[in-house]
């Protein structure tokens, strides 16, 4: 079905969705990498897209091949350069309440072992990096430390997170009810302090990692025995145990049957 003919362009419904999920997937782009080096590329790649298309369409054959060359080499070298921020933004695509309908989690036990863990090492004042895997694959992350493959539980983690067992550097990864690895090597968030508060390796490795995936950590430090948590690049730090288990379950169970229920509520017949 023809919208608009002009004498060497002719516009059909196609072209007007298939416009559309392009100028969507730029805008997700842009908004993905706003405010980097990444994104004044990005604009500066649309705008040779737009004039090689312009170009094509009034048959200017040198300069079409030219812009088409540059638009291919651009795009490659886009995709090496900003490798991080490409990361960053599928992972955003991950924490997509609708993406998450897909993914099935059993984390109810794991949250209780995780909180009553967090509530001991506080206490003793003993560092800990526990992260929650969600949607995103760990397996890059999980390969950089020692497999376990165990059933999650309390004395477990403590004593993995006793200073005198080898294990206890690095992050613990935690996949629905198993602990997949520690020691794990995870990496440093470029933010190095947040208000008044310094943030060190431990605090910044588990904010690092929910910047690139959609993962949860949980840390306790070592110096004061605070309680944190680190979810889509924002940290919450110092909280209490109960809180803790709010917000894990939050996070990690009612968010997704909230989303269940509003997609089957919008599906059931009137």
């Amino acid at each position: 079905m023809e919208l608009i003919k002009f004498s060497f362009l002719t516009v059909t419904v196609v072209d007007v969705i298939d416009i559309l999920l392009v100028s969507f997937i730029f805008y997700q782009l842009y908004r993905g990498m706003r405010g980097t080096i990444a994104a004044q590329i990005l604009i500066g790649l649309v705008v040779i897209v737009v004039l090689s298309v312009f170009a094509q369409s009034v048959n200017l054959k040198a300069m079409g091949w030219i812009l088409r060359t540059l638009t291919d080499i651009w795009v490659i070298a886009f995709i090496i350069i900003f490798q991080p921020e490409i990361r960053r933004l599928l992972s955003t695509i991950a924490r997509n309440r609708l993406v998450r309908l897909f993914i099935r989690l059993n984390v109810t036990e794991s949250i209780e072992e995780i909180s009553a863990t967090a509530l001991e090492l506080s206490k003793k004042k003993q560092g800990a990096l526990i992260i929650i895997a969600r949607g995103t694959g760990m397996k890059s992350f999980t390969e950089t430390g020692i497999p376990l493959g165990a059933q999650i539980s309390r004395l477990l983690l403590l004593s993995i997170f006793n200073p005198r067992s080898p294990l206890h550097d690095g992050a613990v990864i935690v996949n629905d009810r198993i602990i997949e690895a520690a020691r794990c090597t995870l990496p440093l968030s470029s933010i190095t302090r947040i208000g008044d508060l310094a943030l060190g390796t431990r605090h910044r490795a588990g904010l690092g990692v929910t910047e690139q995936t959609d993962a949860v950590a949980v840390i306790i430090s070592e110096e004061t025995g605070a309680i944190s948590i680190a979810d889509n690049g924002e940290l919450f730090y110092k909280i209490s145990v109960k809180d803790l288990r709010k917000e894990l379950r939050e996070r990690l169970v009612l968010s997704v049957q909230r989303t269940m229920q509003n997609v089957k509520e919008a599906i059931r017949p009137q």
